[in-house]
């Protein structure tokens, strides 16, 4: 059996102390879960601090928005990220939730702008075909007002000029667009130097306001005296020297353009303030016309049709344009109770000086201006209907002087004054037609178609009778007059004795005339020879 070892002496360990417990005593484990908790903290603080704004853009529909993924860009550089698409609250509307970088803040003013960048084909560019791989983005434009703001409503379109772009802005005035649209260029000599950003109607449905947008430093060249003209499509003018074609370039043609330029007399002045208001002319030729300060309004009547007429049309005088046809209407006069048609012509008095030797004249007074054209018509001044262009049927006015017109006079009672009018040039060729007519039907017509008739008639029978009674006769008679001829013929034979005999009888008419010309001269000397005779040769 194994021996079982004795028990150890608990007598010789030494004996227990009880120490005093603490109430804290750090451990290691514990610094893990600590500094997890403080870089959390960090993060979370450096994330609140670097959070950027949160703003709603308002769209109209979805199209080309998608959470997560659509980019808000700035100069093609990234400021943010859609994070949430939903519709308003009354569904007509989509708002965009994005969330910019922290820098951006500062730039969220009223006239910021949004705006969806996507691929789009206008009749003057193709933009935004980088979109076709990446995706369609959110744009950017930056405002310049101080007032901040977080909801935004997008344009429908892009902008055509930045907010940040150097030169101004003006309006044009005039009363329809015509083929001016979004982007049209601006030019000026032919150098394009800004667009169209924007046009609008009237609130009264009468016109247009368009803005237009001109670079710097070209903006610089429009002052309070430029001529603004619509300068689409092209411009021809059939003048005295031939054809005149004038275009500012091909991209007018496509999408029209507006053309300025400055008189002048008016190139010293300073430019333009910004949102000056000018007027839109149809052409430079109306554009660049000198404004009359003068004007004396005219009323005329014509008894002729007035077709070919129109508003604008010259009126002038021997060639000079003395003014402009400003009002066409029709009148019921009630004291005739006829229709009339009353024609308004403005005339430019400063255009007509009077001769005189002072450079500097001064203008006509109202009495002298009156005086001096009562005195004209006195002299037979009067207003014509006359054909412009016999291709169009244009007719315009012109003012001449007609000696042999029935007195008259301007009635300066009537408001406008009323100028004596005559038949214009194709009134007298329809009356001189008219008279030529009258005439034509007052001849016997009947009359005389009976008697060509009847001469016909009798000369069908005349030439019958020559037919078959004189022709037959006539030819026996020159069958005998041949006849007689050729016998003549063989009498003048130079053998034949009537020949011999004609040569010897002029032979002697020869001598007696030389017989007669010897005793004519004989009796020039010896006339008394007729008297007593030849006296003898001893008597001379």
């Amino acid at each position: 059996m194994p021996d079982v070892p004795s028990p150890p002496d608990l007598s010789t360990l030494p004996e227990a102390e009880t120490a005093p417990r603490s109430r804290w005593k750090p451990q290691l484990v514990w610094l893990v879960p600590l500094v997890a908790a403080l870089i959390g903290g960090w993060l979370a603080v450096k994330s609140i601090l670097e959070q950027g704004p949160v703003i709603d853009i308002v769209f109209k529909s979805a199209e080309g928005l998608e959470a997560g993924k659509t980019k808000v860009k700035y100069k093609d550089v990234d400021i943010g990220l859609v994070t949430a698409v939903t519709l308003s609250q009354d569904l007509r509307q989509v708002v965009a939730t994005a969330e910019l970088v922290k820098d951006f803040q500062p730039h969220l003013v009223e006239d910021t702008r949004f705006w969806l960048v996507k691929p789009r084909i206008s009749g003057g560019s193709v933009s935004g075909l980088g979109t076709v791989l990446s995706g369609s983005y959110i744009g950017v434009g930056v405002g310049k007002s101080g007032g901040a703001q977080k909801t935004f409503t997008a344009l429908e379109e892009p902008p055509i000029v930045q907010l940040d772009t150097p030169g101004r802005e003006f309006v044009l005035r005039s009363t329809d667009l015509g083929s001016l649209a979004m982007g049209s260029p601006v030019f000026f000599r032919r150098l394009q130097v800004g667009q169209v950003v924007g046009y609008q109607l009237d609130e009264n449905g009468r016109g247009m306001s368009m803005q237009i947008f001109v670079n710097a430093p070209y903006d610089r060249f429009v002052t309070e005296n430029t001529r603004f003209w619509n300068a689409s499509g092209v411009d021809i003018k059939l003048g005295a020297s031939g054809i005149e074609v004038d275009t500012q370039s091909l991209a007018s043609l496509l999408l029209g353009g507006v053309a300025f330029e400055t008189p002048e007399e008016s190139t010293a002045l300073p430019a333009a303030a910004p949102d000056t208001r000018f007027e839109l002319f149809a052409s430079r030729t109306q554009a660049m016309r000198n404004p009359e300060r003068d004007v004396l309004t005219m009323l005329l009547f014509f008894e002729e049709s007035l077709r070919g007429l129109e508003v604008g049309a010259p009126v002038d005088f021997q060639g000079i344009t003395l003014g402009e046809v400003s009002a066409i209407r029709v009148e019921l006069d009630p004291a005739s109770q006829r229709i009339v048609m009353p024609v308004e012509m403005n005339l430019y008095p400063q255009r007509l000086r009077l001769r005189s030797k002072a450079k500097d004249q001064p203008p006509l007074s109202d009495e002298a201006r009156k005086r001096f054209l009562d005195d004209m018509v006195a002299k037979g001044l009067r207003a014509q209907l006359r054909s412009g262009n016999l291709l169009t049927g244009q007719l315009y006015i012109g003012l001449d002087v007609f000696p042999q017109a029935s007195a008259a006079r301007i009635d300066w009672a009537s408001t406008p004054p009323q100028l004596p009018t005559t038949v214009g040039t194709l009134g007298e060729l329809q009356a001189s037609l008219q008279r030529v007519a009258n005439k034509l039907e007052k001849l016997p017509l009947e009359q005389i178609g009976a008697d060509l008739r009847q001469t016909l008639q009798t000369t069908s029978r005349l030439l019958y009778r020559l037919d078959t009674q004189v022709a037959p006769e006539l030819v026996a008679t020159l069958g005998e007059a041949r006849k007689a001829v050729d016998t003549a013929q063989g009498m003048m034979a130079a053998d034949e004795p009537l020949q011999q005999d004609t040569r010897e009888a002029i032979r002697e008419l020869g001598r007696t005339a030389k017989s007669l010309r010897a005793l004519s001269d004989y009796l020039e000397r010896h006339p008394e020879a007729l008297l007593w005779g030849k006296k003898k040769e001893t008597e001379r």
